[in-house]
């Protein structure tokens, strides 16, 4: 590997996709450095960590000015980055940086339409990820027509791809039936299962929930929290009761510092009930199912009984009903359409509500639907 000037403290590894990347270690905190050596990029990163710069290219201010690295860290202090929540900054800010990392050096005012469906085609073959990488990046934009670098956004004039998705697996009552007869009341598995399943909590709000979350309230006892993905956006507040099921998991749990905390007393990452969950379904024979599936399930199974949209964002703790939507639609739609349709064909009296279909389609009696007989 050719090498421009030496950077004594920086260290190669493998990465996930066999590709060499390069880090350096300041003071015990690591700052990624990227994948080309001696760049433009590499160079600032490197003296940004050696200055003790928290984050590395967040305050990399020696890169060339009004590049897409200038731009990146200028927006990494932005109102848009801070109102994003923790899991949220970090899943864009990885989409960022691979973009900041293959085209950093990239004067902004140079960028045009068909540079963005360039880099768009290049992940096309995966096009939620291209539309994704095309909405991180069309904000990152919105900054440079802000600081008048660019008169327009050209990511916000790019199309999105089309594609049907399935999106993410809602758990059916025979993968939680299946999932429980493997794991037992008292279990992690079990108990982190049944707290998701009966909030509708995310992965990330599950973690932080504990018995400072519990409150009494006149009809009862009541768990209240405050959604860490809008935390920095006039916050969500869920307050819902306990569910009979939920109860006793809460009672063999509230000598704990938070429900799912390890089993050496401390708070568990969203992204280790991430990794356990998905051991704990494998284990069952559901590797189709996700921790996130379960916030799905909790929403189905209040369409199921009927909930109102209102009433189920009222728990999930979405904020727009159009958001609520989606979990309704993977409601049972069967028996909800066998429902609907007892209630247009009969009254509560027995009393047939529609005409006969012989008379709402035929022209005449002597000739209703013949020529079906034909």
């Amino acid at each position: 590997m050719k090498r421009g000037k030496p950077f004594p403290k920086a260290r190669p590894y493998t990465d996930a996709r066999g590709g060499t990347r390069w880090r350096i270690s300041v003071k015990g905190k690591r700052f990624e450095l990227g994948t080309n050596w001696g760049s433009v990029e590499f160079e600032a990163r490197y003296n940004a960590a050696l200055a003790g710069v928290q984050g590395g290219m967040i305050g990399a201010d020696k890169t060339k000015h009004k590049s897409l690295s200038d731009l990146v860290a200028r927006f990494y202090k932005s109102r848009v980055y801070k109102g994003w929540g923790e899991s949220t900054k970090a899943t864009n800010r990885a989409i960022i940086e691979k973009w900041r990392e293959e085209y950093g050096s990239y004067q902004v005012a140079t960028l045009k339409k068909r540079n963005i469906e360039a880099m768009m085609a290049d992940i096309a073959d995966t096009p939620a990820a291209a539309n994704n990488f095309r909405k991180r990046i069309a904000q990152v934009l919105d900054l440079a027509v802000d600081l008048e670098w660019l008169h327009a956004n050209p990511a916000r004039q790019v199309k999105g791809y089309e594609y049907e998705s399935a999106g993410i697996y809602t758990w059916t009552e025979a993968d939680i039936q299946k999932f429980y007869a493997l794991h037992q009341p008292g279990s992690d598995a079990h108990d982190a299962m049944t707290l998701m399943l009966y909030t509708a909590a995310a992965k990330v709000d599950a973690v932080k929930l504990g018995p400072f979350s519990l409150k009494d309230s006149s009809d009862g006892l009541r768990l209240i929290y405050r959604r860490q993905k809008t935390r920095h956006r006039k916050a969500m507040t869920v307050s819902i009761p306990i569910h009979a099921d939920l109860a006793p998991i809460i009672q063999r749990r509230t000598n704990m510092g938070t429900f799912l905390q390890t089993r050496e007393g401390k708070q568990r990452s969203h992204k280790g009930l991430g990794n356990q969950m998905r051991k704990w379904c494998d284990d069952a024979g559901l590797p189709h199912c996700t921790a996130h599936g379960l916030r799905q399930a909790c929403a189905r199974r209040l369409a199921e009984g009927k909930a109102t949209a209102p009433q189920i964002a009222s728990i999930t703790g979405h904020k727009t009903l159009s958001e609520v939507q989606r979990y309704i639609e993977a409601a049972n739609r069967e028996g909800m359409a066998d429902d609907g349709f007892a209630v247009m064909v009969t009254r509560p009296n027995g009393e047939q509500t529609v005409a006969n279909i012989v008379e709402m389609f035929a022209k005449s009696e002597s000739n209703h639907l013949n020529k079906l007989d034909k």
